[in-house]
């Protein structure tokens, strides 16, 4: 599943901006000579990009789940030849099966939001700007389409996904009217999708600051990719492969990533893990990080002007003090 890059021409056309790109280079900047990258959700490669051209002696680790996305990453890179490599596949497997012949990573970053990559030329539904094919799969080797859960969920179910995922105020009268729909017959395009959603909704709602079917798209992206379920995995397998003194920095886009990220990283800085209800500590626990921004990050009034998208970023970071087993 490695690659190493090669080089390759720059012709190729990058639609996404990074995020917090100055506050990840901050934070997340080599402390010594000969260090090791990680960038578990790589996309277009535009962070790792910034790091390996202001930091000539780090050396770094691509991924992606995407294929195409990763064809893309491999191009833009491929000037800094063996520098980096990339592995193709989703980065929970790859902590988890971190290969023995390579230094543990000092330096790993997370972006979980999603590349405007997927929404201008992905071509899978991720938009309610386009017509598309209903899709929404990043790996498209593998799982349920957008389409296909929205026609095996029930009525209520679906409600509770949009609830659950997005926060949607108006989840049951969108799935009510996406019920009605199906039994006309099967919701295969993005296009369809987001008329229905905008039919289903008060008036009010359909001319508000955004458009309506914004937490309908997202709900089903974060479902049928696994976002939430896959993260937890991610965070765990990920600080436990970290090196000792490495940094790991998370890039959030919603309040239910971003509350995991905290209660992960505030887990890892108890010093004690008893029940609060144990009179005296018996678990010997040791804090094992230490957090660097403690309420996160936020991009300022300058990026936001500038790349809308980032306005409900949330970057957190902290480095590691010592492994589980201390």
């Amino acid at each position: 599943m490695f690659s190493v890059s090669a080089r390759t021409g720059t012709d190729m056309e990058i639609v996404h901006t990074p995020v917090l790109l100055e506050e990840t280079l901050k934070y997340l900047s080599p402390r010594k000579n000969g260090e090791l990258m990680v960038d578990a959700t790589v996309g277009e490669g535009g962070h790792l990009y910034a790091f390996l051209s202001q930091f000539p002696q780090l050396k770094a680790i691509g991924i992606d789940a995407d294929q195409e996305i990763l064809k893309t990453a491999r191009q833009r890179l491929g000037v800094f030849g063996e520098r980096v490599q990339f592995y193709s596949g989703w980065s929970h497997d790859f902590f988890a099966e971190y290969p023995g012949e390579y230094k543990r990573p000092d330096t790993i970053l997370i972006d979980l939001g999603v590349s405007l990559f997927h929404y201008e030329k992905g071509g899978r539904g991720f938009s309610f700007r386009y017509d598309e094919k209903l899709d929404m799969r990043i790996d498209t080797s593998s799982g349920f389409s957008a389409a296909d859960l929205i026609e095996r969920l029930s009525e209520r179910d679906f409600a509770d996904l949009l609830y659950t995922n997005a926060d949607e105020r108006y989840s049951r009268r969108i799935s009510r009217g996406i019920a009605d729909a199906k039994r006309s017959g099967a919701i295969g395009s993005s296009a369809v999708l987001a008329e229905i959603v905008e039919r289903s909704v008060p008036p009010a709602y359909r001319h508000g600051p955004i458009h309506p079917a914004t937490r309908t798209f997202q709900a089903l992206r974060i479902a049928v990719n696994g976002e939430l379920s896959r993260l937890e995995g991610l965070l765990e397998t990920a600080f436990r492969v970290l090196e000792p003194g490495g940094r790991m920095g998370v890039i959030s886009f919603h309040s239910r990533e971003d509350r995991l990220v905290k209660d992960f990283f505030r887990e890892k800085n108890r010093d004690c893990i008893c029940p609060p209800e144990a009179p005296i500590c018996k678990c010997r626990g040791q804090r094992m990080v230490t957090i660097l921004a403690r309420k996160g990050v936020s991009p300022g009034e300058e990026e936001i002007r500038k790349n809308p998208p980032s306005r409900s970023a949330r970057f957190r970071v902290i480095e590691k003090i010592l492994d589980e087993a201390g």
